[in-house]
């Protein structure tokens, strides 16, 4: 921008195109993308008119863009793409071969594009959804069930996974939303806190406390326990709560799965802090937990700064509307 005489003068700025030297055929794939990637599609154009006047009006660009263009296109690459009679072309045998993949490429683009808009459409969009183990039997069905009474045709890719692997795809962009446990604290994420969820002290059927209903859990610290794996939210609040009950538990097995932790506590190998099942497991009795106070809490997470589409949109106000009521009663 230059002052004359008092007015503001704008002067546009012309970036021109590559025109010098041929790509290298040793030269980076991201520096040969940059070059050839904007002048596909007139080559496709071109040479599925054979006409550049006809291919310009198609396209509506100026013939003389199209032409330069075919022009470095053919420089960059170091071959000759058309035979030229005049404004008509005709593609050589390089040419034939380049424009089968060309099509492919720009085929392939636009079912990305169409992908990628249908999963944005408000009415059939896609979600996708990542939550914990324990609550695919029960839990997560009934969110479905109820959100999709209102939005009958939105789409779910669903994800069951520890918290942290989810956190990480989170992060990834491979998912949209989780719910987790525990609630995440990131500066990356925003959590929201929905609901919590008692646990049980799970013991054998024949065990010394299996008579009582309730227990303090310092009553176990001689107990085995069976847990999760490490880097389970699960572990990390079984860690913790009998940390607060004067003790650290000595683990005798290590699981992927709340269900698998249940048979091996059947089989007498262990108690288990877990939250409860869907179903009652037999060779096992659940009691409550009066001290420490033995809750998880369970939450929503979402990328920071991430824009949602409209179904995603939806959903996530579906979920913050369930907060206090999220899980079976």
């Amino acid at each position: 921008m230059r002052p004359m005489h008092g007015t503001l003068i704008i002067v546009p700025v012309v970036h021109n195109e590559r025109s010098g030297g041929r790509l290298s055929p040793s030269g980076d794939t991201e520096d040969i993308v940059a070059v050839l990637a904007p002048r596909l599609a007139y080559f496709a154009g071109v040479a599925r008119t054979e006409h550049v006047t006809r291919a310009a009006q198609e396209m509506q660009v100026p013939q003389s863009t199209l032409s330069r263009a075919m022009v470095r296109l053919e420089q960059d690459l170091g071959v000759d793409l058309f035979a030229r009679r005049g404004r008509t072309v005709s593609l050589t045998p390089a040419g034939r071969t380049f424009l089968a993949s060309v099509e492919r490429a720009l085929a392939e683009v636009e079912r990305a594009a169409e992908e990628v808009r249908a999963d944005a459409d408000p009415a059939t969009g896609k979600v996708a959804f990542g939550f914990l183990h324990t609550m695919g039997s029960e839990t997560v069905p009934g969110l479905l069930r109820a959100f999709r009474a209102d939005h009958p045709r939105v789409r779910f890719s669903l994800v069951q996974n520890y918290g942290e692997a989810m956190l990480e795809r989170l992060r990834a962009g491979e998912l949209d939303l989780c719910l987790t446990s525990p609630v995440p604290d990131a500066p990356d994420l925003v959590a929201r806190r929905l609901d919590e969820q008692k646990l049980r002290l799970v013991v054998p059927a024949d065990h010394r406390l299996a008579a009582r209903r309730r227990v303090r859990l310092a009553e176990a610290a001689d107990e085995m326990f069976v847990t999760l794996e490490p880097g389970y939210g699960m572990r990390r609040i079984t860690d913790d709560l009998c940390q607060e009950a004067g003790f650290r538990p000595r683990i005798a097995f290590e699981g992927e799965e709340a269900e698998t932790l249940r048979g091996l506590v059947a089989a007498g190998l262990g108690v288990a802090l877990l939250p409860p099942p869907a179903v009652p497991r037999p060779g096992v009795v659940e009691l409550t937990v009066t001290a420490p106070r033995a809750v998880r809490e369970i939450g929503v997470a979402w990328l920071d700064g991430h824009p949602d589409t409209p179904p995603v949109a939806a959903f996530k106000k579906f979920l913050l509307s369930r907060r206090g009521h999220l899980l079976p009663e």
